[in-house]
């Protein structure tokens, strides 16, 4: 069996890990909350005290983590995954976090004889749990062949997009138009409301047209009922258009459109929204249009 340490079990990881469980992989989980490791040895995995523990003897390492500085020091750390990596090891790191730390992460590994992947995913923890995730994937062509069957279980979508950073860069771009559709569905449903029109009908015209997205199947129905438990909380949302930004202001790229919903993420995290789903972006909307 293949031995896969898995570092970062929350809403994303713990379906994913429990994914590569199910499909034969021997996985050895931590994460800093206890509950989440006994959730995945309840699926068949097992249990690491530390990140040295989980890592040591791992054929494949996988990270999923909230930010930069967490994957700076799980993986470069003195106690941290590379210290503690078997020499030949692959590391796919699944967070989203700036490109330039993933190639700092790349470059590091490499120096410790072990291959690294950044391999952000996307669709939200529905996804995570089916293993239908959409997988960007930066780094050596040779250590994404060598993760593909790893990646296959977690995803419906595994797509090798070029070097160490491409995966961060797509990801980044992925989160801008996710975020800004979901702006535009916002602003479109409470436009509908202040006209009274049948939101529920509205919807179903407008998905079946040129109109129809994803956030429209997935989550105008919650938004509407103004059901806001997160798949994905504004606070992260809010971390990756900042990533977003920053990546967009060094290549000399204007995202006006980007950095107004940047905004609007924002003062939505500002105001106590952050560990909503970010389709309460809804709720910004009808408090700047008197609605609230």
């Amino acid at each position: 069996m293949i031995a896969v340490g898995f570092i970062g079990l929350g809403v994303m990881g713990g379906p994913m890990a429990a994914n590569l469980v199910r499909a034969g992989y021997d996985v050895v989980g931590y994460n800093r909350s206890r509950s989440k490791v006994d959730d995945l040895v309840a699926a068949g995995g097992k249990a690491a005290s530390s990140v040295a523990e989980a890592v040591r003897g791992a054929d494949v390492i996988v990270t999923m983590l909230p930010d930069s500085p967490d994957v700076r020091t799980v993986v470069l750390g003195e106690n941290g995954v590379l210290a503690n990596a078997s020499d030949g090891a692959l590391l796919v790191d699944c967070s989203t976090i700036r490109p330039d730390v993933s190639r700092d992460v790349a470059d590091a590994a490499s120096g410790n004889g072990i291959r690294a992947l950044d391999a952000p995913v996307s669709g939200g923890e529905q996804g995570a749990i089916d293993g239908t995730l959409s997988i960007m994937v930066g780094g050596p062509a040779d250590a994404f062949d060598a993760a593909k069957p790893v990646l296959d279980v977690l995803g419906g979508t595994v797509v090798h997009v070029g070097p160490s950073g491409a995966g961060q860069t797509v990801k980044a771009a992925n989160q801008l138009i996710v975020a800004g559709t979901i702006e535009l569905v916002a602003e479109s449903l409470v436009f509908l409301k202040a006209h009274g029109v049948d939101t529920e009908a509205a919807i179903r015209v407008l998905a079946g047209g040129l109109a129809g997205n994803r956030i429209l199947d997935r989550k105008a129905a919650a938004m509407t009922s103004r059901e806001f438990t997160p798949g994905f909380r504004v606070e992260l949302h809010h971390k990756d258009l900042g990533i977003v930004t920053s990546a967009a202001r060094e290549a000399g790229v204007v995202i006006p459109l980007g950095a107004a919903v940047a905004e609007l993420m924002a003062a939505l995290n500002a105001r106590g929204d952050g560990a909503l789903d970010h389709g309460a972006l809804l709720k910004l909307v009808e408090l700047l249009s008197g609605r609230a």
